[in-house]
């Protein structure tokens, strides 16, 4: 009977070993969790989002690695980012934080805002007015913005928004994306720190990119703290459950 038992314990401690494992390898070469903790990315994600990053898109490089174990020299298996992606990156500037982005310049190309119009080698993107609306910023305060369709060169399209086109980073001078780098913007353009901001971000390098952004697993409107368990049902934003990210 002791022996029996003590093979039905060691089955159940294999099982879970296997089970971590196979969780552990998934997240290192498959596909890792991130949730959104800004409003950076309006429209297209919101704080409260929970999402799932592929690892394996661009291939891998430290950053894929836990900790940013600088095992891989490089990228290896890599496969260029499109412009358009929305991708997980270490910020150039610590190596360290992750940031969410979308890659609007490749290697090579010239990025200028002008009067809140994206310039992308000397061309001006299309975008397309959607509606204004209020949107809640600070307890009772609200702002106006304008919420756009932008297309891309390549056709992407995607929607940003707008406070107005006179706000710090609508007027920008030239950047030029150096080779092996790319340059991220976020949707909500007016609130965004990012390639525009050289000081703080500057252009991301492909070693950098720790994968792209493919749909949300979670979402949640920050209405129900922990322990309101009777409130955990109404917080959820059901209907952005399983969205891809485009």
């Amino acid at each position: 009977m002791a022996k029996k038992n003590a093979g039905t314990l060691w089955e159940t401690v294999r099982t879970v070993l296997y089970a971590v494992a196979i969780a552990i390898t998934i997240r290192i070469f498959a596909y890792e969790p991130f949730n959104i903790p800004s409003g950076s990315m309006i429209p297209t994600l919101l704080v409260g989002d929970y999402l799932f990053v592929s690892k394996f898109s661009y291939g891998y490089s430290r950053y894929s690695l836990p900790w940013g174990l600088p095992w891989i020299k490089g990228r290896i298996l890599a496969d260029q980012p499109e412009r358009g992606d929305v991708v997980v990156f270490k910020l150039p500037t610590d190596n360290k934080t992750d940031y969410i982005k979308r890659l609007m310049g490749l290697p090579g190309d010239t990025i200028q805002v002008v009067k809140g119009i994206l310039q992308i080698n000397g061309e001006p993107v299309q975008r397309e007015k959607v509606e204004e609306r209020k949107v809640p910023i600070q307890g009772a305060f609200f702002t106006q913005v304008t919420e756009y369709i932008e297309t891309l060169p390549n056709g992407r399209k995607h929607r940003i928004w707008e406070r107005s086109d006179e706000e710090m980073l609508d007027n920008t001078p030239v950047y030029t994306v150096p080779a092996g780098h790319y340059f991220a913007m976020g949707d909500n353009r007016d609130s965004s720190q990012d390639s525009r901001v050289t000081s703080a971000v500057g252009p991301v390098p492909f070693e950098n990119l720790v994968g792209r952004a493919e749909f949300l697993f979670f979402s949640h409107d920050d209405s129900a703290r922990l322990w309101e368990i009777w409130k955990w049902p109404f917080a959820i934003r059901y209907s952005r459950l399983g969205d891809g990210i485009e």
